[in-house]
């Protein structure tokens, strides 16, 4: 609920604080007090949008602040600060704040962490919910009622949204593979003409590098043919330097015993004829690795321009090649196994369909029992509040089968009808401002408040009425605010005896400048506000007594 409101240069608040309770809380005040700024302020902070006029004359800037507590956070909030990545520990209150310059622009916090004016407008239906005059939100916006007669008729949901998940899932699978085979069907010649190119081709992944580095050695074995022949001749034969080398070493070794000199140098001997021996070794390898043949060039350079032209062919890389032709195989094997394929898929959907249809229709007839049982407990509440020649009705009709979703196939929308024969139409086209809030408690008190913010606002749900109507308000509100938390901003001395508290919204002016004010009253100041509006300016004692009787009844 909302337990404090702190207001700051906002119109002709210049300070304000005020704090709130659960149960009924009313607010009174001569017309042109400045209700309306209180729900300006209040709207401000819940993401309503900046209008730069809201800022005191001669201020900079202006702001909203509002405290809520809840004993556990409602889904739907723990949902959007979750998304926000704001955490909130259990207990925790939640601190709302909006702060307006009067060059334009607006900042927003929650809890001291900054905030998007857009999560304070997610949020704020959840916090509070104001009905007045000109309301456009709520109960009387269609796209809420669905959820409020579900709530109202009870049961899970849960089995609905997973059975319409289920058969979109089965669905979309069955459309991919049908557009797959389709496509695969169109292009069948082609791929066929295509696989057979690759296929006859045979490409390997890695064998581009392979042979590149291949033709890369053979054209440099066709420049280096002359030097390599050059140095086999220099170390074949018996002339050669290595073999000089060995029979130098032979004739070494039969002396060095003589001489450790000569032993060292026979050492460095058979080094030199070991290297020179590893040398003749690499330079044959060399050779055979340089090798030049013009044939196996040619049919390597063949080879990999025939790669290269049927990857630019499918645009992909050569090493891509073998991929593109198990694609097309499959593609290939889609079309032919495609209509067992999709049978097996056309199955699945269809029982996820007709499990989908049981499930939504079920859940429709829940809901046509539970808009009787809506209707009716809204009918009885509309004679008390002056709206007996009106009607209600809640219309649950079938979707277009394109419509349906995870709630089901219905479309849900509160209509009423205020005079006799007249046709069923939309709340908020057929209501005037008063008898739309009358008809908004109705409802609130039919629903026990099922879907309702932490906070509810009627402003001057009483106008234009009075006497034993402006009771039935009261006693409907202080029902209403019996489990829970109302405001009431009220005309009527009826619903002012209701509330649990009373505020009084009072304008004084001091020269040039105006201001308002809101205090709480005490038991006695309650009194007599409430005989002033029974009697007007002037409080006479009859006012205070029936200022009397209405409190003790109330």
């Amino acid at each position: 609920m909302l337990t404090r409101l702190s207001i700051r240069n906002i119109v002709l608040i210049e300070a304000l604080d005020l704090d709130f309770a659960r149960g009924l809380g009313v607010l009174t005040g001569e017309t042109g007090a400045g209700k309306s700024i209180l729900l300006d302020a209040l709207g401000l902070v819940i993401g309503n949008r900046a209008d730069t006029g809201l800022v005191r004359a001669g201020e900079a800037r202006a702001s909203v602040t509002a405290t809520f507590e809840f004993a556990q956070l409602p889904a739907v909030l723990e949902a959007a600060l979750e998304g926000a990545a704001i955490e909130v520990e259990p207990g925790e209150p939640l601190i709302l704040r909006r702060q307006l310059k009067a060059d334009g622009g607006s900042r927003a916090w929650l809890n001291d962490q900054p905030v998007s004016v857009a999560l304070l407008r997610e949020i704020g239906p959840a916090l509070v919910e104001i009905h007045g005059q000109h309301d456009d939100r709520g109960l009387v916006n269609a796209k809420g009622h669905r959820d409020l007669l579900d709530r109202f008729a009870g049961g899970d949901l849960a089995g609905l949204e997973a059975a319409f998940k289920t058969w979109r899932r089965a669905q979309d699978a069955l459309d991919l593979a049908r557009e797959e085979v389709a496509r695969a069907a169109e292009d069948e010649e082609l791929l066929t003409a295509h696989l057979a190119e690759l296929e006859a081709l045979s490409p390997e992944e890695g064998e581009e590098e392979t042979l590149a580095l291949a033709r890369a050695d053979m054209q440099k074995g066709e420049r280096l043919s002359e030097d390599l022949e050059g140095l086999r001749f220099l170390w074949d034969g018996n002339d050669s330097p290595l073999a000089a080398l060995r029979g130098a070493a032979r004739r070494l070794d039969r002396i060095a015993p003589e001489h450790a000199l000569l032993a060292e140098a026979l050492d460095a001997l058979d080094r030199a004829v070991i290297e020179a021996g590893e040398s003749e070794a690499k330079l044959e390898e060399a050779a055979q690795a340089l090798a030049f043949d013009p044939a196996e060039l040619d049919r390597i350079e063949t080879r990999l321009f025939d790669l290269r032209a049927q990857a630019r062919k499918h645009a992909c890389a050569v090493d891509d090649l073998p991929g593109k032709m198990a694609t097309m195989r499959a593609a290939l094997d889609a079309i032919e196994g495609g209509s067992e394929h999709i049978a097996r898929l056309e199955a699945a959907a269809q029982k996820a369909a007709l499990d989908y249809r049981d499930k939504a229709s079920k859940r429709h007839d829940l809901r046509r029992s539970a808009a009787r049982r809506l209707d009716k407990a809204v009918a009885a509440e509309l004679a008390p509040l002056k709206l007996d020649a009106a009607r209600f009705q809640t219309s649950v009709v079938k979707l277009p089968e394109a419509r349906w979703n995870a709630s089901g196939m219905d479309g849900v929308e509160f209509l009423i009808s205020t005079n006799p024969g007249a046709e069923f139409a939309p709340l908020a086209k057929i209501a005037s401002g008063g008898e739309l809030s009358r008809f908004i408690l109705s409802l609130k008190v039919a629903l026990a408040e099922e879907g309702g913010a932490a906070t509810v606002i009627f402003d001057e749900i009483d106008r234009g009425v009075g006497g034993a109507v402006a009771d039935a308000i009261g006693e409907r509100l202080a029902r209403l605010a019996s489990n829970g938390q109302l405001l009431a901003v009220t005309h009527s001395p009826q619903v002012a005896a209701r509330g649990n508290r009373h505020y009084m919204i009072s304008k004084s002016s001091r020269g040039t400048v105006t201001k308002t004010s809101v205090a709480p009253l005490s038991e006695a100041e309650r009194k007599e506000e409430i005989a002033r509006m029974l009697s007007g300016a002037q409080v006479t004692e009859e006012a205070r007594a029936q200022a009397d009787r209405l409190l003790q009844g109330a």
